[in-house]
């Protein structure tokens, strides 16, 4: 009789633990969800820039137009190639290239670092232009320098057209490139310099006098950015790819195909903040697939013990991804996504407010 009672106990104890467990597992999935909904961006992304190690995705894999993010590439390969106090001369097809203001001026001569200042913090697409044919002589020779330059970075999913991000059939690229551009970036201390600059004065060598402020408004909100660039077509939507000091981490987020711009900020300190989550073991790795139409398709996580039904990923293999996006396109996916709360932090300098860029213009 004793041993039935016993035997009933350990059936009931092992019932109980067995609906604890399941109630965990789902409320995880149920919170991961509202964060996956809260990035409203088309693709994004949050990698370890040390390793490369993705923390946490949406559609890391999936092709979207660049916008002005292009200029980073620009600006690693301008630097690979003539020194930074050269004095470059605007040509006339510079000048008409359509962009924000200042705009530049057909025969204006400028330094290449003051030109890069123009082109990645103001995001002038005749800067960028002026530098392509510097370098090159036309910006056809210059963007097949970029397009090799992509390739040697590990940026296989990344194609380029022109110099300024400018849309037009065949220019691409990925949130999971991308940040690996803006890792990449980070090597050059003039890239990294300028990034991080958030206001600055630039003279032509005939005196014209130039005010410019930094896009990214990041730099007067979150004292832990090191710098980012913007990005903007009718096309591509908003794009912004940035990098963190997080304790003695830096992290890289990079988004696309944003609807709006202040999702740009907000989703950005979200997905730094969720990946020093990861890094400190707060939270799981997670790669989230959805069609292009939002309806989540599958979630992807790095955890063991998950659900069936849920596909591993090696969090070192990332060639794995589209497989296991293909493979899960043909089951119903999961709405469930990594938890997390946004957090944007409280302005600690003077805010500005961002220039609205024309439909053919950039951020």
């Amino acid at each position: 009789m004793k041993e039935l009672r016993a035997k009933s106990y350990e059936l009931r104890v092992r019932a109980v633990i067995r609906s604890l467990f399941l109630f965990v597992a789902f409320y995880s999935l149920l919170v991961t969800s509202v964060f996956a909904d809260e990035i409203s961006a088309k693709a994004a992304v949050v990698i370890d820039s040390a390793s490369e190690r993705i923390l946490y995705a949406k559609n890391p894999n999936l092709k979207l137009p660049p916008a002005s993010t292009t200029k980073l590439v620009t600006a690693i390969t301008v630097l690979e190639s003539i020194n930074p106090d050269a004095v470059a001369t605007v040509s006339e097809n510079a000048a008409g290239t359509p962009s924000v203001t200042p705009r530049l001026r057909a025969g204006e001569k400028y330094t290449v670092r003051d030109l890069l200042h123009l082109a990645l913090m103001r995001s002038v697409n005749s800067a960028a232009v002026a530098l392509a044919e510097a370098v090159a002589g036309s910006e056809d020779a210059f963007v097949s320098m970029m397009n090799d330059k992509a390739m040697k970075m590990g940026a296989e999913n990344a194609r380029f057209i022109n110099s300024s991000g400018l849309p037009g059939p065949g220019q691409y690229i990925t949130a999971f490139d991308l940040a690996k551009i803006m890792k990449e970036s980070l090597k050059y201390p003039l890239i990294r310099e300028i990034i991080n600059t958030r206001a600055r004065e630039i003279f032509s060598e005939d005196g014209r006098r130039i005010f410019i402020k930094n896009t990214n408004q990041l730099l007067w909100t979150d004292d832990d950015n090191l710098g980012g660039k913007t990005g903007y077509t009718r096309a591509a939507r908003h794009c912004f790819v940035s990098a963190a000091k997080k304790g003695q981490n830096t992290l890289i987020a990079a988004v696309l195909g944003e609807s709006a711009r202040d999702n740009l900020w907000e989703d950005s300190t979200a997905l730094l903040s969720k990946g020093y989550d990861v890094l400190t073991q707060k939270a799981e790795p997670m790669i989230y697939f959805s069609s292009v139409s939002e309806r989540p398709v599958v979630l992807a996580s790095y955890n063991k013990h998950k659900a069936a039904g849920h596909k591993k990923i090696n969090a070192h293999k990332h060639s794995n991804i589209k497989k296991v996006a293909a493979k899960n396109k043909k089951k119903n996916g999961s709405h469930a996504n990594i938890a997390g709360k946004k957090k944007a932090k409280k302005s600690s300098g003077k805010n500005f407010s961002a220039h609205k860029q024309e439909s053919t213009g950039k951020s």
